[in-house]
């Protein structure tokens, strides 16, 4: 009994950061979109805090439990993509940059307030204390990897769109291009090229430099802010 207690807890303080760092992230893309003239996702249900709306049940909950049961030494997971028209926004080039950039603002944004909130645990009773500390520590650490992650200037991700919006043109197009087989490039640069080195006996982390110590400084700039240390 007390192993199944001890997996539930640990599976609820990190399903509840991550289902609200997803839903966020989606319900902002979708918000900034139809204020920016694409109703799309607001006449899809896309647009709420409605954590079933976004859920994908294989990226959003198996894959991430896997590898949180695991140990694994990333998190990584995905939600339903939001639908967006580009073409029905105001200002196409300009508006797709705000609407890509949305979600990752929202997940710091999440991260900054997370951290504020670590102010108020002693107030909560000492048996719930510890629990919501955690709940706390890993949104910051969700959100912040979930928004250094999806900036990456690689499509289909948000940094590659805003990047496509920003650069001139024939690079655009260029980057643009590569969205049919971005996902394919991420896996093999940041999963499994490490994995088949680790097999050789070398070892090689580009998640971590690429993504990790990122993280690591937003985080450390989150908590200074705040006052945490």
């Amino acid at each position: 009994m007390e192993l199944v207690a001890s997996i539930i807890e640990g599976l609820t303080v990190w399903a509840l950061p991550v289902l609200i760092a997803i839903t966020f992230h989606e319900a902002a893309h979708g918000y900034v979109a139809w204020r920016l003239g694409d109703p799309t996702a607001f006449l899809q249900g896309r647009v709420t805090f409605n954590p079933l709306r976004h859920v994908d049940p294989v990226g959003t909950i198996l894959i991430p439990a896997i590898l949180i049961l695991s140990r694994a030494p990333f998190l990584f997971g995905y939600a339903k993509p939001v639908p967006v028209n580009f073409n029905r926004l105001r200002a196409p080039r300009r508006d797709m940059v705000l609407v890509a950039a949305a979600g990752p603002g929202t997940n710091l944004a999440l991260a900054f307030v997370s951290a504020l909130l670590f102010h108020l645990v002693a107030l909560v009773p000492d048996a719930a204390q510890d629990w919501l500390a955690q709940n706390l520590y890993n949104s910051i650490l969700i959100n912040v990897l979930l928004a250094v992650f999806n900036m990456l200037p690689l499509p289909p991700l948000d940094g590659g769109r805003v990047a496509v919006g920003l650069l001139p043109d024939p690079i655009a197009f260029r980057l643009a291009r590569l969205e049919r087989y971005g996902m394919f490039i991420l896996i093999g640069l940041l999963f499994l090229g490490p994995m088949a080195f680790n097999a050789l006996g070398v070892e090689l982390s580009p998640f971590y430099y690429i993504v990790g110590i990122p993280a690591e400084y937003l985080i450390h700039l989150i908590v200074t802010v705040t006052g945490l240390q």
